[in-house]
C-alpha cells in the first residue's frame, strides 16, 4: 500500500516577504526546510499578479529542489509559457480571479475546453503530471477524465469551513467521499486541498482513495507558533 503524500504549500511565505517589500522570509529557504522535514512535494502558486510567489521563486526553487515541484497555474498563454520553459514535474491548473483573497472554487470545464485540452496536452508531452483542481461531483470529474488529466484535487474549502465552524460538515464530507471513489473507479489519482488543518485533515485522512493532501496556509500559520518542522510532522502523522 502506497503511502498518503504531502504536499507542501509555501506561497504564504512570500505573502510575509512581500508585505515588507524584503529579501526574507525566503521561500527558497523554506522550501528546501520542508523538503528536509518530510514533505513529498513543494506547491508554489504563480499568480497572474505575482501577489506571492514570482519568477525568481520559481527560478530558484525549481533548480534546487529534489522533491517534485508542483506549480499552480491559471490556465493562460502566459502560464503555458512559463510551465513549458521550467519543466515542473507536477503541474496543478487552477481557477484564478484577480481580486479575490484566495482561489474561489473549482474550475469551470466548461469555459474554454478547448484550451484547456490544449495546454493539458502540451505539459503532458513536456513531461508534468497534470492535475486539475475541481468541485466534488460526477460531472467534472469524468470532464477531467476526458481533458486527458493524470490527477483531480478536490477542492475541500466548504468542508474545511464547515468544520472549522462547528456546523455539520457530513453533507459536504459525503460528496467528498463519493467523489474520491468515483475518480478512483475511473482511473485518475485524486488529491485533496484547500483550507485544511489538523482537524480537517484528520477526518479527511479516514477517505480512502486519498493520495496526497496539498496544505499550506494552515500549515504555514501554525508554524510560526511551533516551527515549520513541527508542522510538518504533525501533518505527516495525521495523514499517515
Amino acid at each position: 500500500m502506497k503511502k498518503i503524500r504531502l504536499g507542501v504549500n509555501i506561497d504564504h511565505v512570500a505573502t510575509v516577504r512581500n508585505a515588507r517589500g524584503e529579501k526574507y522570509p525566503s521561500p527558497l529557504r523554506a522550501a528546501i526546510l520542508a523538503e528536509k522535514c518530510g514533505a513529498d512535494s513543494i506547491t508554489i502558486h504563480l499568480r497572474e499578479d505575482r501577489r506571492h510567489i514570482n519568477d525568481s521563486d520559481l527560478n530558484s526553487i525549481n533548480s534546487r529542489l529534489k522533491i517534485p515541484l508542483n506549480l499552480e497555474i491559471a490556465a493562460t498563454k502566459e502560464m503555458l509559457k512559463i510551465a513549458l520553459k521550467h519543466k515542473p514535474p507536477f503541474v496543478c491548473i487552477v481557477p484564478e480571479k484577480r481580486k479575490e483573497i484566495t482561489t474561489e472554487g473549482g474550475l469551470n470545464l466548461n469555459f474554454k475546453k478547448i484550451f484547456l485540452k490544449k495546454i493539458i496536452y502540451k505539459l503532458k508531452k513536456n513531461k508534468s503530471r497534470i492535475s486539475l483542481f475541481i468541485e466534488p461531483n460526477q460531472s467534472d470529474i469524468k470532464k477531467a477524465k476526458l481533458l486527458n488529466a493524470d490527477c483531480i484535487e478536490i477542492h475541500t474549502g466548504k468542508f474545511c469551513t464547515l468544520v472549522n465552524e462547528n456546523k455539520n460538515f457530513n453533507k459536504e464530507l459525503d460528496k467528498i467521499n463519493k467523489a474520491v471513489a468515483f475518480g478512483n473507479r475511473i482511473g485518475l489519482e485524486v488529491h485533496a486541498g484547500h483550507g485544511l488543518t489538523y482537524k480537517s485533515a484528520k477526518i479527511l485522512s479516514k477517505t480512502k482513495g486519498i493520495k496526497e493532501f496539498n496544505i499550506g496556509h494552515f500549515l504555514i500559520g501554525e508554524s510560526i507558533f511551533v516551527g515549520l518542522p513541527s508542522s510538518i510532522k504533525q501533518f505527516k502523522k495525521i495523514i499517515k
